[in-house]
């Protein structure tokens, strides 16, 4: 965690501020605006659809203005329609989406009385005329006298302008609630300054009425009703709950707070019915689909009966405009373009069928454990795990936030959504940044420092824990590797100056290429030689196997690599390879003016012996028996029981002749043959010694290592060894 810990302290920042903006402290523009478009887009993918026949509206469409005139209409022509509603059709209730705001004076009247009470005023017949007529004339006394003790909701808007500015016309209905309804509930319906309401006749008439204010959000979209709006000293319902409660016999309305003693707004109880809504009483519109999921009847249908009786009988009426230039168009969830009157369709449909989604107040502290519990877990996790891991785990916790906001949301509970969507993929991205970033960063570091040695993936491998690696001195079990061409100091006079740089650059390039194809590193290149280990900087607990292979490998290489520079015109070359395992000193060692990455130590310097042994033993490698004994699974040739300069003890050296699954039947009896044969000269069976010396030299006449032991064979037949001989061959020469 301490090598983390800035990541972690940057991971734990951004649950903060997120966190932050949950608790409403701080407002992120594209949190908010990301939220209203997940709110969005949950709504259109669960919304029921189908049309509802229990809300019928009652359109004042460019049809209707075609046939009746321009609005506003007449009063008359509205009390007719009225009258049919409520006596042809048998309509339940009716709501006006429209206001009154003036008086009617489209009749004439007011210029008869405008007479009667100046130029003719001395007329008695016209005055008596005037008077006669007032009842059929005054369309507004008309219109009440129609509405008067019927289930009528007439609708006006409050302003949105500030104290002191706000402007008033009408009268307003009676409040529902009065100021002290909330006793000391915490609600924050916002107060209202300034309305245009109904005429006081058409007020009057009905007693009841019901505001259609829009409550946009901040993208200018309608997504929820305030059911209530203050308005100095008493609450006043909205269009779509007085249509309801008008219908129900005006039942009372009862604020609801929860039972964990919270004084937050959380419901409206209307009779037996419980509207879900926020502390501010605005409930979610539960969309039923697009435009027309309601039935549309064309007013001016209305007015001249054009309608079935069976569509209209026991309908809840909405009386509304879709005509463009009236301006009752609202952008919402569902369309750009969407007719006011519809939205309370939408909310009396959802209030009959409790399908009012809820926003509760615990909506908060839900969404700041979410983000607490899945930021934490991310922010502590993810610099623990590579790539793959980190992108699971974070795909993990969002599936998570996802399905238990899926399950809420099918509850009717609406919860935040977009802040985990954002936060939990922002640390995954900042993570994978970060890591990318220091682990570029570290791979300059490591290429910088082990570049020049050891091979690209060593060196990847390294920078996923560079405090793992250091250049500084330490002792480990290590295997080393010593290669040189064998007479290069002959073939190098044979050579141009450019003709030794390419022969130079090709050999070294693939012999280099193998070495770190095993994961070894380059220690220094000595002229024609190489010297490579294996084991550091990686640790590697199969060193010595890895350094065989190579080895193995190199043979392999430079038998192709002979015809490859004997087309160019370069004499044939052959190489020694010495290899021993054993404790080493490794790290960076020299002097003030120059340090180097090396190995030093007894087993450093033995693999150099045996390197030079090769010619000796007419191999191409020579393996020391520590790294015989570490490598399972290979067939080995024990050439013989050496001192060498600088050394006091014996050691055993092998050829590696490779994997034993691998090799061909006749080759493995040849071994299995000769290192009988060096047992036989150990134990001075001179005549079993010879007899399988015969052998193997009748089957490879040129093998000179053969040759070799048949002729120490030979000696010791003729000049036996002292008393106490060991076998061991004793060279005193590098």
């Amino acid at each position: 965690m301490r090598k983390h810990a800035l990541r972690i302290a940057i991971g734990l920042g951004l649950v903060t501020i997120f966190m932050i903006h949950a608790a409403g402290w701080l407002k992120l523009g594209l949190v908010q605006q990301l939220e209203l478009w997940s709110y969005d887009h949950r709504l259109l993918r669960t919304m029921t659809g189908g049309i509802d026949d229990r809300i019928v509206i009652v359109d004042i469409d460019e049809k209707s203005l075609a046939e009746v005139g321009r609005w506003p209409w007449s009063r008359n022509k509205v009390a007719l329609m009225i009258d049919r509603l409520f006596d042809h059709y048998g309509v339940a209730v009716i709501g006006f989406d429209v206001v009154f705001a003036e008086p009617d004076t489209s009749s004439g009247l007011h210029e008869l009385e405008s007479l009667a009470h100046g130029a003719l005023r001395t007329d008695v017949n016209f005055r008596r005329i005037v008077e006669q007529s007032r009842q059929k004339l005054d369309y507004d006394a008309l219109l009440a006298a129609h509405l008067k003790d019927r289930p009528v909701v007439l609708g006006y808007y409050f302003g949105n302008e500030a104290k002191g500015k706000s402007r008033v016309s009408g009268i307003l209905p009676a409040p529902v609630l009065s100021a002290d309804a909330f006793n000391k509930g915490i609600s924050s319906i916002p107060e209202k300054y300034g309305y245009g309401a109904n005429i006081p006749v058409l007020q009057q008439a009905v007693d009841t009425g019901g505001h259609f204010n829009p409550d946009p959000d901040l993208d200018g979209v309608s997504r929820r009703v305030p059911l209530l709006q203050r308005y100095q000293d008493g609450y006043y319902e909205a269009l779509s709950l007085a249509v309801l409660r008008t219908m129900f016999g005006k039942p009372d309305i009862v604020p609801g707070f929860p039972d964990t003693g919270t004084p937050i707004l959380e419901w409206l109880q209307v009779a037996d019915i419980r509207i879900p809504v926020d502390s501010s009483s605005a409930a979610l519109i539960p969309y039923r689909g697009n435009q027309g999921s309601f039935r549309y009847i064309s007013a001016s249908d209305i007015l001249n009966g054009r309608v079935a009786k069976e569509i209209m009988e026991g309908a809840i009426v909405l009386v509304g405009t879709t005509a463009p230039g009236l301006m009752d168009l609202r952008s919402t969830p569902v369309s750009a373009v969407y007719a006011g009157v519809e939205i309370h369709a939408n909310m009396i449909a959802g209030i009959l069928d409790n399908t009012i989604r809820h926003a509760p107040g615990y909506a908060r502290g839900a969404e700041l454990a979410a983000l607490a519990v899945g930021g934490v877990l991310l922010t502590f996790c993810l610099p623990l795990l590579g790539p793959l891991w980190s992108l699971i785990l974070t795909t993990g916790v969002l599936v998570t936030a996802g399905v238990i906001n899926f399950i809420a949301w099918r509850s009717g509970l609406v919860l935040p959504l977009a802040s985990q969507m954002l936060l939990f993929p922002a640390l995954y991205a900042f993570n994978a940044s970060y890591g990318f970033l220091v682990e570029s960063r570290t791979k300059r570091q490591i290429t910088g420092l082990f570049g020049q040695y050891v091979p690209p993936q060593i060196v990847s491998t390294m920078s996923k824990d560079p405090e793992r690696f250091t250049m500084e001195a330490e002792s480990r079990d290590m295997t080393v590797l010593f290669t040189d061409v064998v007479g290069f100091t002959t073939i190098s006079e044979k050579l141009t100056p450019k003709q030794l740089a390419t022969f130079m650059n090709e050999y070294l390039s693939a012999m280099t290429a193998i070495i770190y194809e095993y994961g070894g590193t380059v220690d220094k290149y000595i002229g024609d030689a190489i010297m490579a280990f294996w084991g550091a900087p990686l640790e590697d607990p199969n060193h010595a196997e890895h350094a065989v292979q190579a080895a193995l490998a190199m043979r392999k290489r430079m038998l192709t690599l002979q015809k490859e520079m004997t087309v160019q015109g370069f004499p044939e070359i052959k190489i020694g390879i010495g290899i021993n395992s054993g404790q080493m000193r490794v790290g960076n060692m020299g002097s003030s003016y120059r340090v180097a990455y090396t190995v030093m130590g007894d087993a450093v310097n033995l693999a150099s012996r045996l390197e030079g042994l090769t010619r000796q033993y007419d191999t191409w490698v020579i393996a020391g028996e520590i790294t015989q004994m570490q490598v399972s699974g290979y067939l080995w040739r024990e050439l013989d029981l050496v001192k060498v300069k600088g050394k006091n003890e014996p050691v055993a050296i092998f050829e590696p002749c490779g994997q034993e699954s691998e090799l061909e039947e006749n080759y493995q009896n040849d071994i299995t043959l000769f290192n009988k044969m060096v047992a036989d000269y150990r134990n001075q069976d001179w005549d079993a010694a010879e007899a399988a010396l015969d052998i193997l030299i009748s089957a490879k006449p040129d093998r000179k290592l053969y040759r070799f032991y048949l002729n120490r064979v030979l000696e010791y037949r003729k000049v036996p060894p002292p008393e106490g001989w060991d076998g061991v061959c004793t060279f005193t020469t590098k």
